[in-house]
């Protein structure tokens, strides 16, 4: 397929700036798969669509602080640090983005804070507004750690085209993450409350956990007409025993298996048996799911309305069907559903 095919016109105000009030009161879609049926439900409903036996694998990963904000030494001038990832704890050496990446070059060093209690140096570039930085702390590592939370903000992404604010902190995250390491949440698991989980539990309904941290290679976008040439990002990830032990167990029993999100999704297709069955599994996944493909492990689906021409959208529309997909879509925009990460829901079964 090409990338031309997973474009549409979606209205600017149909983009959501804050999260539904009560996390599981979003809207949601339900698509049924074999039919083409289309219902009109919210969140809370999804209840009614699973049974005792049947299991949902959601990504417990944890959003930390991202977004920096420093001034460049001798100039004063004002930069925004994107942490991307850790590469080094001993050395405290980060894979970053910087903005604006022109006036950032090896040697500079950054300050943060009121009190430039922070300091950063440049050591390297790795892509165009990529840098590579070596933080400068007197502390333990979990002081630093402590340091980045307090002057770090919430990495809201640019569509959301807002100001952060205090309920951001706990509205862009899962109420279950807990393994710190992304820098975009797993949006369709952020319409679970607690009561929800609860209600769902007492069904009978099983939780397999696995992990993956999201980074921003996700939402890179997709820069071929030929898909074949696209290239995701490595996303480190991690599949339990445990995990793959609750998965495998519901699958011999043909119950339905329901990835919470395509970074669920694509976690449990990078570590397939031979067999068909879910493994164990410790590393990094760069896998680029897109029709036509064929899937090993769910059979159902929760995921949120996506950009126009993004790897997720090819996801799901590898997982739905491309028509199909193209139709839900021009539905949601027709009954003015909420898109990206603070919009509504969508149920595949």
């Amino acid at each position: 397929m090409k990338l031309s095919e997973f474009d549409f016109e979606l209205p600017e105000e149909l983009i959501a700036k804050h999260p539904a009030q009560n996390r599981d009161e979003s809207r949601m879609m339900v698509i049924h798969r074999k039919t083409g049926e289309i219902e009109h439900k919210l969140f809370k409903d999804v209840i009614d669509y699973f049974d005792e036996g049947d299991v949902f694998v959601r990504n417990n990963t944890k959003v930390f602080p991202a977004r920096l904000y420093g001034n460049k030494e001798k100039t004063g001038a004002k930069i925004e640090v994107f942490l991307l990832r850790e590469l080094n704890r001993e050395s405290l050496l980060w894979d970053v983005l910087v903005d604006p990446a022109r006036k950032i070059r090896i040697g500079n060093k950054l300050y943060f804070g009121d009190d430039e209690s922070l300091v950063a140096e440049v050591i390297d570039n790795t892509t165009s507004r990529g840098r590579t930085l070596r933080f400068l702390y007197d502390g333990t590592y979990e002081e630093f750690k402590n340091k980045i939370d307090e002057l770090g903000e919430t990495p809201l992404l640019k569509y959301i085209d807002r100001e952060v604010e205090p309920e951001d902190a706990e509205r862009f995250q899962t109420i279950y993450a807990k393994v710190e390491g992304a820098v975009a949440a797993p949006t369709a698991g952020m319409h679970f409350s607690k009561q929800l989980l609860k209600r769902l539990e007492l069904k009978g309904v099983e939780f397999a956990e696995i992990t993956l941290h999201i980074g921003l290679g996700t939402f890179r976008p997709v820069e071929v007409e030929d898909l074949t040439k696209h290239k995701m990002d490595s996303e480190q990830a991690e599949v339990t025993e445990k995990a793959a032990n609750i998965v495998n167990k519901a699958k011999k029993k043909k119950k339905r298996i329901c990835a919470v999100g395509t970074t669920s999704m694509r976690t449990i297709e990078t570590s397939v048996s031979t067999d068909g069955m879910l493994k164990p599994y410790e590393g990094w996944t760069n896998k680029f799911i897109f029709p036509p493909y064929d899937f090993s492990i769910a059979d159902s689906m929760i995921t949120n309305f996506h950009e126009p021409s993004s790897t997720l959208l090819m996801m799901v529309s590898a997982f739905l069907g491309h028509e199909l997909t193209m139709q839900a879509y021009n539905e949601a925009i027709k009954e003015k559903y909420r898109f990206y990460s603070y919009g509504d829901a969508m149920l595949i079964i």
